[in-house]
């Protein structure tokens, strides 16, 4: 076994450059809690630390190089031209070289060196990142999952239950830095809503595995390992723990989100959401994102943590920084997770409502109630049938039993910890108003999706009722009093309405609706937590 002060006595020759038998402009020393990195202007070299951390174990040098193979061959899959492989360490008579001659001691992961100035946040921060940059990195990256590996025991990561003992090794292993370094209530309060939540989505986080959404991905999706450089090079993946690596592709795409939050990006993280969602067509990621967010910035919290235990008194303040940083981050998506919304889809009928509530609902792995099913479903009301307005099961005492149906049946699933859709037209402001005191009463989040289309769409639409009729008993005939009946939503605050134009297609209302809904939530979240300091 190599000991530490091995491993010291080669960084020290390293930084010599007449080590090199390659130009060298400087060097510069880089420490993690895992490795030794060298940066000679042109090439980059990545030593690892001898240690056993439990989720790795770079003790034996045969087992170092192995990971240093690892790392340059997994490295490629998002990289071109960065890593030009494994380079031997030899010792002959005291002395340290790349060879040849003498035995090898050490090995070293050789990579081009890229600018600074090329990496993600420095572009983001100098404003050339632009969305057309983040619509190209959310293709790459969508294009990556879609062909990552995946096989029957990489499937096996995406069970409930790994997905609970990487989440409690999480807790577990943080769980000795609380005491002193970070706010114990808010520790507890991401450990308690985390777990409601792995144990209210078993069926979301078995449907990702059928679906084919658990992958060979990057394991370590932070803003500094992504550069704009001869193209999108993407680096530094996870290569020592498989099981890092594997997990649902939402794990990756939270992780970047995480870090450009962190680091003050955080419009630049909602567009890359919305760009990879539409590219890898999964609307889905949105209802796991702040879940896996969380425990994102909580394995960075756990790095910082470790990272304290051989740092000088300078970097361990900063680490102490970093990793109550990482919990406020954990904290706010906790927040936001943990709390149930109740989606309110209102607007005329052919506006578009229910077959967006429709996608979202099932998009969300909510349950969704519409005034149209509760109607024909209530027994004391008449079949359903096309009539004047405020005739029939339409007349305003039984219209206005149909709202209370909703409200009650919304308040029994959000009572209980799980999110809503309801789907009506809402057209009198006091049944939204209704709405807005039932989550205000259950301290939910609220949104309300106001479908809306130009007249000719809700004609041409309703017309087709005449040959296909389907739920809904409205018709064309109806509309112009619809119209001027149906109340204006000003009154509503700005943080809970959407406007959603459905003279667009389907598949495009669904991911502006969520991407949407996403950035209300997290501004929820945040009003409640700004609250809470």
């Amino acid at each position: 076994m190599n000991p530490p002060s091995r491993l010291d006595a080669i960084v020290l020759a390293m930084s010599d450059p007449a080590f090199y038998p390659h130009e060298v402009s400087g060097i510069e020393i880089r420490q993690t809690h895992i490795s030794s990195v060298l940066l000679t202007g042109q090439w980059a070299y990545k030593l690892k630390k001898p240690k056993n951390l439990g989720f790795l174990d770079f003790r034996d040098l045969g087992e170092r190089r192995r990971f240093c193979l690892r790392e340059a061959e997994l490295n490629s899959r998002l990289s071109t031209g960065v890593y030009a492989g494994v380079v031997d360490i030899h010792e002959d008579d005291g002395r340290l070289s790349f060879g040849p001659g003498g035995r090898v001691v050490e090995y070293a992961v050789k990579m081009r060196q890229l600018p600074e100035e090329a990496n993600l946040a420095h572009l983001l921060e100098s404003g050339t990142f632009n969305d057309d940059r983040l619509e190209d990195l959310g293709r790459v990256l969508a294009a990556f999952h879609a062909g990552a590996l995946r096989s029957p025991d990489i499937d096996g990561f995406g069970d409930p239950e790994l997905i609970r003992f990487n989440m409690e090794e999480n807790f577990e292993q943080i769980g000795p830095y609380v005491p002193g370094l970070l706010d114990a209530d808010k520790w507890e309060f991401i450990r308690q809503v985390s777990r409601a939540f792995w144990q209210d989505h078993q069926d979301l986080f078995r449907h990702r595995v059928r679906s084919g959404r658990i992958r060979d991905g990057h394991g370590d999706l932070r803003a500094d390992h992504v550069y704009l450089h001869e193209g999108i090079q993407i680096i530094d993946c996870i290569e020592f723990n498989d099981r890092f690596r594997y997990g649902d592709t939402a794990l990756d795409l939270a992780f970047l989100k995480m870090d450009l939050d962190r680091l003050g990006f955080a419009e630049a993280a909602r567009s890359l959401v919305a760009f990879y969602a539409r590219a890898a067509s999964d609307p889905e990621v949105y209802a796991l994102l702040d879940f896996y967010a969380a425990y994102r910035a909580l394995v960075r919290l756990k790095v910082s943590c470790m990272s304290m235990d051989q740092a000088d008194e300078d970097r361990r303040a900063l680490l102490q920084s970093d990793s109550r940083a990482y919990l406020d981050l954990a904290f706010r998506y906790a927040l936001s997770f943990g709390r149930p919304t109740l989606w309110v889809f209102c607007g005329l009928p052919s506006s578009g409502k229910s077959t967006l509530a429709e996608r979202t609902a099932a998009a969300l792995f909510m349950p969704l109630f519409s005034s149209d099913a509760v109607r024909k479903e209530d027994g004391e009301m008449p079949g359903a049938s096309v009539v004047p307005i405020d005739a029939g099961p339409y007349r305003p005492l039984l219209r206005g039993r149909i709202y209370a149906r909703l409200l009650n049946l919304a308040m029994e699933r959000l009572r209980n910890g799980s999110s809503v859709v309801l789907d009506a037209t809402f057209s009198e402001s006091r049944w939204r108003r209704s709405a807005i005191q039932l989550a205000d009463d259950l301290k939910t989040d609220i949104v309300f999706a106001h479908c809306v289309c130009s007249t000719a769409t809700l004609k041409r639409r309703l017309a087709m009722r005449d040959t296909s009729p389907g739920a809904s008993d409205a018709r064309l005939f109806h509309l112009d009093e619809m119209q001027k009946r149906y109340e204006g939503f000003d009154s509503h605050p700005e943080d809970t309405y959407l406007r959603i134009d459905t003279d667009e297609t389907v598949e495009s209302c669904l991911h502006i609706l969520l991407s949407r809904a996403h950035a209300l939530k997290t501004i929820q979240a945040e009003r409640i937590a700004g609250r809470l300091r």
